[in-house]
């Protein structure tokens, strides 16, 4: 049975407030993010009350996309109105499962591709040689080679690679462990290559750079602490460089080509979602554009009828 009943303003706010503690509680997702999206669904609460309409269940597809339009109108940036509608995809979805109401309006509305850039994903040839580019036979470049091979190999964020305890990888088992965002831990295999270099550098390198001083943290830079972000940001473009990658990269960039190289070998989209430690599969169902494109473009190629 479907409640249609959403008139009643403190039944909307009952509605709301279910619907933040679900992606809370359910979901698992930080509390900046459920701050975000408790401001995108006042605003869009305001404009459904200026535009007349009284009850969640009158919301039909063509509000939303005037509320995304009002958005644009208002200089809002494609990705951040991109974000407003992820919020009214997900409550809108929500609200028809628990049979609130009849129908999902948002369920046909696609993201906006312009909303949802993706940076640049290498090519295999160009992790190839961005993972030559470090001098092995030096302690820090031995850092930087294991560091760079652990990021691609787990699809690790940068905050979560410079954070990472030497008690977080397990060599024998082949995981690492990572805490991630909101304090979220999770577990990600890691191959064969990054395990040997990882070896390599706790064996011959680390000792060296920490001299006589004590770490808890894998990778060390001076006195024992960690890297910083712009530090690590500093050295990979180091290495792009020497390795003749012309085109812009940042540490994500590895951890998009590392979702995209996975799906594009036939991942499957839960598992990928798993080890990128996204709360939402909505979140890791952007790589499937970059896979799609590549399949198109492999079947411009190579089928005898494209």
């Amino acid at each position: 049975m479907v409640h249609t009943d959403t008139g009643d303003d403190s039944h909307q706010d009952h509605l709301f407030d279910r619907f933040l503690v679900y992606i809370t509680v359910e979901k698992g997702l930080s509390a900046n993010t459920v701050e975000s999206y408790s401001r995108d669904l006042q605003n869009f609460r305001d404009y459904l009350s200026a535009q007349s309409i009284d009850t969640l269940g009158e919301v039909r597809a063509a509000a939303i996309l005037g509320y995304l339009i009002h958005l644009r109108n208002q200089g809002l940036a494609p990705k951040s109105r991109a974000r407003h509608l992820v919020t009214l995809r997900g409550f809108f979805r929500f609200l028809h499962q628990e049979k609130c109401i009849p129908h999902d309006p948002a369920a046909l509305i696609e993201l906006p591709k312009s909303g949802l850039h993706l940076p640049g994903v290498l090519s295999l040839g160009d992790i190839q040689t961005l993972m030559a580019a470090p001098d092995k036979s030096r302690p820090l470049g031995l850092r930087d080679a294991a560091m760079l091979e652990l990021l691609y190999a787990a699809g690790l964020r940068v905050s979560e690679l410079i954070h990472l305890r030497l008690m977080d990888l397990n060599r024998e088992a082949g995981f690492v462990r990572v805490v991630g965002k909101g304090g979220k831990e999770r577990v990600v295999p890691i191959g064969q290559t990054a395990l040997r270099v990882v070896g390599d550098y706790i064996r011959k390198a680390r000792p060296v750079l920490l001299k006589k001083a004590a770490s808890e943290f894998l990778f060390v830079a001076r006195q024992g602490r960690p890297m910083s972000r712009q530090g690590f940001w500093k050295l990979l473009k180091k290495y792009a460089s020497r390795a003749g990658i012309r085109h812009p990269i940042s540490p994500h960039t590895l951890r998009h080509s590392f979702a995209s190289h996975l799906l594009e070998g036939g991942a499957d989209l839960r598992v990928v979602q798993t080890m990128l430690g996204h709360a939402d599969i909505a979140t890791t169902q952007i790589y499937t554009h970059v896979s799609a494109e590549r399949l198109k473009t492999i079947h411009r190629l190579y089928h005898p009828r494209a």
